[in-house]
């Protein structure tokens, strides 16, 4: 199952956004998109979301409900399931 995480603080990594939902079983990826500058290099900022994948249905359910409108970092998260057939690829 894909998730679109959204309302990340500023100051988060993948391997924050990965601990949270590995508390709660298998992590297969995480992304987190980062602003692009003109010319393509990345600003370092991200755009406020991130996106996770976990293949156990089991444990995607038990991390959706333990995570969604939880706090992490100081914001509260979104949690959603995302549909996969459009789930966008970032290259870093």
């Amino acid at each position: 199952m894909t998730f679109h995480v959204g309302n990340l603080p500023p100051d988060i990594l993948e391997a924050d956004l990965r601990a949270a939902f590995a508390a709660h079983g298998r992590v297969s990826s995480v992304s987190i998109p980062r602003e692009k500058m003109k010319g393509g290099r990345s600003s370092g900022a991200h755009r406020g979301f991130g996106f996770v994948v976990m293949k156990d249905p089991d444990q995607a359910r038990k991390a959706l409900a333990a995570l969604d409108r939880k706090p992490l970092g100081g914001r509260e998260l979104s949690v959603r399931s995302a549909n996969p057939e459009h789930h966008p690829v970032y290259v870093h």
